[in-house]
């Protein structure tokens, strides 16, 4: 800044606490007020309250730019733009996270759902093998079963049969014994051993 622009914002700077104390000389001739008295117009530095006014913004205003803040409120807002970005950077990275979780569990319930129904099948497959061989052994037990069953009733037919027979043989002898001893006296006896004896000549 050069020596003339810092000699004039001091000037300002005294003009304006000048104004704050009631102190700005009467340098320019006054307004005639009612019944003819004059009333001393402030000024200062050849300037009126307007004027001065004016130039304490320009000051401000130069200030400011001499301070940087543009550049200061630029940059804030560089950080705050650049804080808002980062945020949507991270919202769009945990959606897409949260779009890649989702899309893992559908595909693991999706493949849940395909094992349950190769479970389902298989499970339904082996029932039938299961019943299958169940009615094959079934069969097979029922026909060795029948055939036991047949080959003991057999064997108790032809138990029965032998006692039968046993027993028939048995009363035919005694029946016969019964017979000889009650219808064959000496003379038939000897005339049964003589046709013995002449059948084995």
């Amino acid at each position: 800044m050069s020596a003339s622009s810092s000699s004039k914002i001091g000037e300002a700077e005294k003009a304006l606490d000048m104004l704050e104390n009631d102190e700005v000389p009467a340098t320019h001739a006054g307004t005639q007020a009612h019944g003819g008295e004059e009333h001393a117009t402030p000024s200062a530095l050849g300037f009126d309250a307007t004027m001065l006014v004016a130039l304490a913004m320009i000051v401000v205003i130069a200030l400011a730019l001499w301070k940087k803040v543009p550049a200061m409120i630029g940059a804030a807002l560089d950080k705050q733009i650049s804080g808002i970005k980062e945020q949507l950077d991270q919202a769009t990275a945990l959606r897409a996270e949260a779009e890649a979780i989702k899309a893992e569990y559908e595909a693991k319930a999706k493949q849940a759902a395909t094992d349950a129904e190769a479970m389902k099948a298989a499970a339904e497959e082996e029932a039938k093998l299961i019943v299958a061989q169940a009615k094959e052994d079934a069969t097979a037990l029922i026909g060795r079963r029948a055939k036991a069953a047949e080959e003991k009733i057999a064997a108790a037919e032809r138990a029965a049969i032998a006692d039968v027979r046993a027993k028939a043989a048995s009363a035919a002898a005694a029946a016969a014994a019964q017979l000889i001893a009650t219808h064959h006296d000496a003379k038939a006896d000897a005339t049964l051993i003589d046709e013995s004896i002449n059948s084995l000549n």
